[in-house]
């Protein structure tokens, strides 16, 4: 029987997964250090407090460019998902009991470290019955009533497309409502078997239908094609997504997809320049992007582009 580190019996998927060695990454994929002066107070500050952020936590090879725009990225919910992507490296299995004092101590964090905007994603919750849509909306809440001149963008699961429990969080109101989407139509089901792509692209257009900026976002090199990238850019058009990212898929273990193929910059400008050209306000496309890169800016351009477009 093999394992993981978690000492979970691994999945057929994994398992035939881990066949495949750690492919080694070409020489665009670096990040350079550069640690300014609002960097170093920030990690001065997270080690005193105690706080815990997805940029440190995962590894993220932006934190040094986000925090020095004092951006950050919390995750909420727990450590385990009840869901499974083939790409992602949280857990999946049974969540522990909801944490009803997360949303006060991610506000307070927010506070602490004197954030512009603050990004807040987390793990699908099935195990709730509203799917853990009033710890998504309350944590904006909160973070809002405790740092009133804070960007907050919130990064969430599909809530099934459930129209309550959707409305329980558009009503919070973030600046941005962010789903990702992740990948194209055909290798989808493999990828995200437990989430829809059409059922994604809904959430989004409900999300534009409230009147929110919204986002989303594509990893690149687990089996697509550049067309099928155009064409779910398409769609997500479609759908009423404002902002989009495109990123590098990084495989995180042996247990976790393949990398199909690495994307060179020059398709990264490509993609950009074509999802700019079809309508999208804001756009980010690039081997070391990530969904909660340059947030802020994103959100300030796209919000600027919109208000312009409907004066």
């Amino acid at each position: 029987m093999s394992v993981d580190p978690g000492n979970r019996k691994l999945l057929r998927l994994e398992v035939r997964n881990a066949e495949t060695p750690i492919e080694r990454k070409p020489p665009w994929i670096k990040t350079t250090l550069r640690t300014g002066p609002e960097y170093k107070e920030l990690k001065a500050l997270v080690r005193r407090e105690g706080l815990h952020t997805v940029c440190e936590e995962a590894g993220c090879p932006n934190i040094y460019e986000c925090w020095e725009d004092r951006e950050a990225t919390f995750l909420i919910g727990g450590e385990q998902c009840t869901r499974r992507c083939d790409f992602c490296q949280i857990d999946t299995g049974k969540p522990a009991e909801l944490d009803r004092d997360e949303p006060r101590r991610v506000a307070e964090s927010v506070q602490a470290m004197g954030l512009r905007y603050s990004t807040v994603t987390g793990v699908a919750r099935d195990d709730l019955p509203d799917g853990g849509a009033w710890l998504y909306a309350e944590t904006v809440r909160q973070i809002k009533a405790l740092n009133p001149n804070t960007g907050v963008e919130l990064l969430a699961p599909d809530f099934n497309a459930i129209p309550e429990q959707l409305l329980e969080v558009f009503e919070s109101r973030p600046e941005v409502f962010a789903h990702n989407v992740e990948t194209v139509p055909r290798i989808f089901k493999r990828i995200r078997p437990a989430f829809r792509y059409q059922r994604s692209l809904d959430v989004i257009t409900a999300a534009r239908d409230f009147g929110l900026v919204t986002k989303s976002n594509l990893i690149l090199g687990m089996g697509e094609t550049p067309e099928e990238v155009r064409e779910a850019l398409v769609d997500l058009h479609g759908a009423g997504c404002d902002i989009v990212t495109i990123t590098q898929y990084l495989r995180p273990s042996l247990r976790h997809h393949p990398v199909e193929r690495w994307v060179r910059p020059e398709e990264f400008v490509e993609h950009a320049a074509y999802a700019e050209g079809i309508g999208f306000n804001g756009v980010l496309a690039g081997p070391l992007v990530r969904s909660s890169y340059r947030a802020g800016r994103l959100y300030a351009e796209a919000a600027r582009i919109r208000a312009a477009s409907a004066s």
